[in-house]
């Protein structure tokens, strides 16, 4: 082997190979002991189908193989599909389905990878030299269990919503984009002279190999939630900014820059042809009727807070990443923690200035809130309410990091032993009263999800008990956006019903042969029972239609629910 020339810059290896270490799997799979011990304390109180986003998400995963018109298409529009494909194979079981656990499992697996996530990121990006030091570990570890222990993130992780699979994606992605940078600062760009490239050159050090990964990361991420689209804008971004900086530029990078842009590009670019294909409005999935914008139009006759005004946009998104983090006065430490983190990378430690790119949900949200109609209602200001306060846990991994570059500057620059115990000291009871108080109050999400369901099960345990009576084989007509958790709680397959997902959107604006429309010009010809919440397009269409009423349904907080018979067969 010929010695390297002195033109060659010297390469560092990073601390986490090609392949998960040691440390890094044992961090992994103390977050799975942790997951599956919530998984159960929560299953055992029947928690994991509180949210009516995680009940929807089960059964748009279902109607895939259990419809009358099964297939890709039943996956709609205003929802990203990653979250429903990765469910399916779980919820082919009637009993995983009707309790939810086809749901959490992709979720609970998504939170042991994020939490290997964070413990690598974090290691290798505050690794000085060839290995990582006792600080480097020590804060890695730290990091982890911030992000790992937070009680919101432990309840979320165990249903079917998507913030566990999201997060996981989007700390991978800053995973490999981190080395991906160092490593072209270091100059690694090709193998080393007079060697040719193996497999192992093809490891995490190498710019090329960083890069598409990173952008497979990001499609996944673009495919499960669309704060992932504004993540792989920037992130293009940023990679182009560091190629034009690098020392070198050859061929092999070359491709990988393409590959990453063509991996970061696709999913959005697929899902609005999608969109316009099937939906004929490639933006359906933000201003159709099912959208954020026409749900708030719908729910609400006045604007929520921030809508066209960011400054109250950011306080609202702070505000509830501070209410996912600590209870009382604590929050504000976590806001100094913020800013602290953010001027410790900028002018001490600029080389690690990817981890600022945790950062991004403050710019999408600000910008979500103010123009696109997503409110965000937290419960100490107006309208003093829960809605969508979990967003604040994107934030999370922003949190568990920067505290784990604060402590690292300090452990590293502390005169003595002393003042390096009296910060990690401080530090740990930070993160454990901030999460005490948290448990004593009960999660914030765990308390939106509480709040806003308790009138929706109710409601959907009686119809569910109601429709246990109809005849084991009969045929319903139904509008399912809204109560689909009562065919669930039931166990009545969805093949069984006709309803708005047997529509044919392409035909627009109306489609009087689809099997939807038709049923609903003529109930009887199609199903024995018809089942009309006041309001919906079902209740519209009977009251032209000359039907028996079985049953009224009334719960508090829900509108009135009619149960219909059709004469289809005399029972």
């Amino acid at each position: 082997m010929k010695p390297r020339p002195a033109s060659v810059p010297p390469i560092k290896s990073q601390p986490s190979g090609g392949r998960w270490d040691r440390e890094t799997a044992l961090v992994a799979q103390l977050a799975a002991c942790v997951s599956f011990i919530s998984f159960a304390y929560y299953f055992q109180h029947s928690d994991l189908l509180l949210y009516g986003d995680a009940v929807a998400h089960i059964n748009i995963a279902r109607r895939l193989f259990d419809s009358r018109t099964p297939g890709l298409l039943q996956l709609g529009t205003v929802w990203l599909p990653l979250p429903h494909l990765l469910m399916l194979p779980f919820l082919i079981s009637d009993a995983a389905w009707q309790s939810g656990i086809g749901g959490s499992i992709p979720s609970m697996i998504a939170y042991a990878f994020g939490a290997a996530g964070i413990f690598r990121l974090v290691r290798t990006a505050l690794t000085a030299d060839s290995q990582p030091d006792a600080a480097a570990r020590i804060v890695a570890w730290l990091s982890a269990i911030i992000y790992a222990a937070n009680p919101n993130l432990i309840y979320l992780q165990t249903t079917a919503m998507t913030e566990s699979l999201y997060l996981a994606l989007f700390i991978w992605s800053v995973v490999y984009f981190s080395e991906f940078v160092t490593s072209t600062e270091d100059g690694r760009l090709t193998p080393l002279r007079g060697q040719q490239a193996t497999k192992e050159d093809d490891s995490p050090e190498m710019p090329s190999s960083s890069l598409v990964k990173c952008g497979l990361c990001l499609t996944g991420a673009s495919v499960t939630r669309y704060d992932g689209w504004f993540l792989a804008a920037a992130m293009c971004v940023a990679a182009m900014t560091v190629v034009f900086k690098a020392k070198a530029f050859n061929q092999s990078l070359r491709r990988a820059v393409v590959k990453f842009v063509l991996l970061a590009t696709a999913a959005p670019a697929l899902w609005l042809a999608y969109n316009a294909i099937v939906y004929r409005n490639p933006l359906e999935f933000a201003n159709g009727q099912y959208s954020a914008r026409a749900i708030e139009k719908k729910s609400t006759a006045t604007t929520h807070p921030g809508s066209h005004d960011l400054p109250v946009a950011f306080s609202y998104f702070l505000k509830s990443a501070e209410l996912n983090m600590s209870v009382g006065i604590l929050q504000k430490l976590w806001v100094a923690v913020l800013l602290l983190g953010i001027g410790a990378v900028l002018i001490f430690n600029r080389r690690a200035w990817p981890l600022l790119l945790l950062g991004i949900p403050i710019p999408f949200y600000m910008l979500s809130i103010a123009y696109s109609g997503v409110p965000l209602y937290v419960p100490t200001w107006w309208p003093f309410s829960f809605y969508n306060v979990r967003y604040g846990l994107q934030l999370l991994p922003f949190f568990s990091v920067l505290v784990g570059v604060i402590i690292c500057l300090f452990y590293r620059r502390a005169p003595n032993q002393l003042f390096k115990i009296t910060v990690a000291s401080a530090t740990a009871i930070l993160v454990l009263a901030s999460y005490a108080s948290v448990w004593r109050a009960q999660p914030v999400s765990f308390q939106e999800a509480w709040i806003n369901s308790r009138s929706r099960i109710a409601f959907e345990t009686s119809l569910a008990s109601s429709l246990k009576k109809l005849p084991h084989d009969s045929s319903l007509l139904m509008y399912l956006v809204d109560h689909v958790g009562a065919l669930q709680r039931a166990g009545i397959p969805l093949r069984r019903t006709i309803n708005e997902g047997n529509h044919r959107p392409w035909k627009a604006p109306t489609d009087s042969e689809g099997l939807w429309e038709r049923a609903l010009a003529n109930p009887s010809q199609y199903v024995d029972y018809v089942i009309a919440m006041q309001g919906d397009s079902v209740d519209t269409s009977v009251q032209k239609q000359n039907l028996s009423s079985v049953l009224v349904l009334r719960t508090a907080g829900q509108p009135p629910a009619t149960i219909y018979w059709t004469h289809r067969d005399a029972r």
